[in-house]
């Protein structure tokens, strides 16, 4: 017979809820926090529907996709197999490069007390938000076989202090200009996500309104009607003149200096477990190991300022990265406060290293250029690209984030409409209408872009598709 809730209350010497306070909080501690060095263990405990109300809702959603397995059987490999080590990471494909190894600027640190870290719900989260837009990729599918493992995985190597970032893979791409790009592993893209969901909102919540990309909800789009309505602003709705002044940071994303970036960040993110992943992946050097698949004659195309293969190990963040395009607003976020709140620029909008100023005077505009120049310098250690810079009356039209701003209208840049024209008119018949669209999409978001559309869908019908009456999509 059970004990009477008066009985428990005079054995303990305690109250009867103060008994139940003890008891809730360690089934919680089991589910949640526990920390199990046996993979197979933790697997186990996952497949327990009951035994937590917080993971299993995550696990069962996706459930047909989370199959127990060798993490080696889903890569193929013709190798022998041995065991799995948390951390380590292997590539399987192409000829990995010789080229200049960089020592590291930095040593990992502790992730903190025990039971600080990332909660491995935030691990599928993560990966849940990574595949959205990858889930059909080779890599994709392939960590997708094996998810639940290689989660568990992943989660015991950063509670450990053995997660480093695998190696990349590298090639250039031409459009709109030849770049150098560093793809990430995909394990190493969930823990991109993972930083970014975890320091994300923080961050972005004191962006100023005009800083653009990379923002959820301030895209392209978002740009080229944030400048509009400033054109607007300033010129009384085109009744008065003004001028316009446009700068470029040169060569940005590989000029990122790493030391500056970490002050920024750390500043900025107190909790011990989420310092120490973004520190691994800020200071991970993707050169590295790195899988090249182009060959070594179409990355040197790509000029030595713009490459990172020729920086420093402090320079440079790789192009082609969630972490690099949120670190990328993070480091000029200064730039944007000293213009808005020391310059006190009424009419200002950036879009990554772009930006644009407004003002009557021209004078005014170079003063204020002369001076940002000079902060950049001193406390970004960026210079601005003199050949881009540009300062000229606005009724001339403002060319930015693929829109050209004109007196009562806006249209897509002109180089934009003739690429869009020439991909279409190569693609092939099976992927005409996704091409096709993607750039009506494009093509609709100016005001006036009839014209533009016509030339399009003229392509697409001379390619054997069809276009609907409003000339807005493309059909087999």
């Amino acid at each position: 017979m059970h004990p009477s809730r008066r009985q428990l209350h005079n054995r303990q010497g305690g109250s009867a809820s103060a008994l139940f306070n003890l008891v809730a909080p360690l089934v919680t501690s089991v589910a949640t926090d526990t920390r199990i060095t046996d993979t197979s263990g933790q697997l186990d405990l996952f497949s327990q529907a009951g035994a937590s109300g917080a993971v299993s809702p995550l696990i069962g959603q996706e459930g047909a996709a989370l199959r127990r397995g060798d993490v080696d059987s889903a890569n193929d490999r013709s190798t022998p197999t041995s065991a799995a080590t948390p951390g380590t990471r292997t590539s399987t494909t192409a000829t990995r490069t010789t080229g200049t190894r960089t020592t590291s600027c930095w040593r990992a640190r502790s992730a903190g007390r025990p039971g600080e870290g990332f909660s491995f719900g935030e691990w599928v989260a993560a990966w849940r938000h990574c595949r959205r837009t990858k889930r059909n990729t080779p890599a994709a599918r392939a960590f997708e076989d094996q998810a639940e493992q290689r989660l568990v995985e992943l989660h015991q190597a950063l509670d450990a202090g053995t997660y480093t970032p695998g190696p990349s893979i590298c090639f250039a791409i031409t459009r709109p200009k030849r770049r150098e790009v560093f793809a990430a592993g995909f394990a190493d893209r969930v823990g991109h996500h993972l930083l970014y969901n975890a320091i994300a909102e923080r961050f972005e919540r004191a962006f100023i309104a005009d800083s653009c990309a990379c923002i959820p909800g301030r895209g392209t789009l978002y740009g080229a009607r944030r400048l509009e309505t400033k054109v607007r602003s300033i010129t009384q709705n085109w009744s008065r003149p003004a001028y316009y002044l446009k700068c470029d940071v040169d060569s940005f994303f590989v000029s990122i200096d790493k030391r500056i970036l970490e002050r920024q960040l750390v500043a900025r993110i107190p909790e011990p477990h989420i310092q120490d992943l973004t520190l691994r992946i800020l200071h991970h050097d993707p050169r590295v190991g790195v899988v090249l698949q182009d060959s070594r004659r179409q990355l040197e195309l790509v000029p030595r300022r713009k490459s990172l293969m020729h920086q420093p190990a402090h320079l440079g963040l790789p192009i082609g990265n969630l972490s690099s395009q949120f670190f990328a607003n993070v480091y000029l976020d200064a730039m944007d406060q000293f213009v808005t709140h020391r310059l006190r620029v009424r009419h200002y909008v950036r879009y990554v290293d772009d930006f644009i100023l407004l003002h009557e005077s021209p004078q005014q505009l170079n003063a204020w250029r002369d001076a940002i120049a000079a902060f950049l310098e001193e406390k970004l250690a960026l210079r601005l690209n003199d050949g881009k810079t540009i300062l000229q009356p606005i009724d001339r039209g403002v060319d930015f984030v693929g829109q050209v701003v004109k007196p009562w209208r806006t249209t897509i840049r002109r180089r934009t409409v003739n690429a869009a024209l020439e991909r279409v008119a190569t693609a092939p018949a099976e992927d005409l209408p996704q091409v096709a669209n993607s750039y009506f999409g494009l093509f609709r978001q100016a005001s006036h872009s009839a014209r533009d559309r016509a030339r399009l869908a003229n392509v697409v019908r001379r390619k054997g598709g069809a276009v609907d009456q409003r000339l807005t999509k493309a059909y087999a």
